[in-house]
């Protein structure tokens, strides 16, 4: 018996009793008394604050949990009604379920689609071409997960299409 072998039920209680010392915090910052308890969060509760007061007027954010600036992330987003981005990309995939409005996109030299409520969207990072609007007739609810920030890189006008 090697000395590394002899000694790893002693490195394994160590870890798992330094692992048990970490405190587990929710989306709020918040360490539940048991880490198997739910994290209900209201609709009402939801904290919108703007993403972009500038690039993206009346766009607000209702994060869930993680920070959508640093890293992963769930989120409401909500597009004010005739709201349009132009041609961007973002750097990591997104999933989104449309929850009210109709949300519109436009793939680089493709055809726009429209997803109403209930309808999901599994949208490509990287170097994926797109709008991004909300019909002009009511106010865009949807919600978005993430493995990396979220982002937006405006292409340039007269930029022409990568190969896909």
């Amino acid at each position: 018996m090697t000395t590394m072998t002899r000694y790893a039920p002693v490195f394994a209680s160590c870890f798992l009793a330094f692992a048990a010392a970490i405190p587990i915090r929710d989306a709020r910052g918040v360490e539940p008394a048991d880490a198997m308890a739910p994290v209900p969060i209201a609709f009402a509760d939801l904290k919108w604050t703007d993403l972009d007061p500038t690039g993206a007027p009346g766009v607000k954010i209702g994060v869930l949990w993680g920070d959508y600036q640093k890293g992963p992330f769930g989120a409401f987003f909500r597009l004010p009604a005739g709201f349009k981005a132009p041609l961007h990309t973002h750097a990591h995939e997104m999933k989104l379920v449309i929850v009210s409005g109709t949300y519109i996109q436009g793939p680089d030299l493709q055809q726009e689609f429209r997803l109403g409520p209930g309808s999901y969207l599994l949208q490509p990072g990287g170097n994926y071409r797109h709008t991004t609007s909300c019909d002009p007739a009511s106010e865009c609810l949807f919600f978005v997960e993430s493995d990396g920030a979220f982002d937006l890189h405006p292409v340039e006008t007269g930029e022409t299409a990568a190969p896909q």
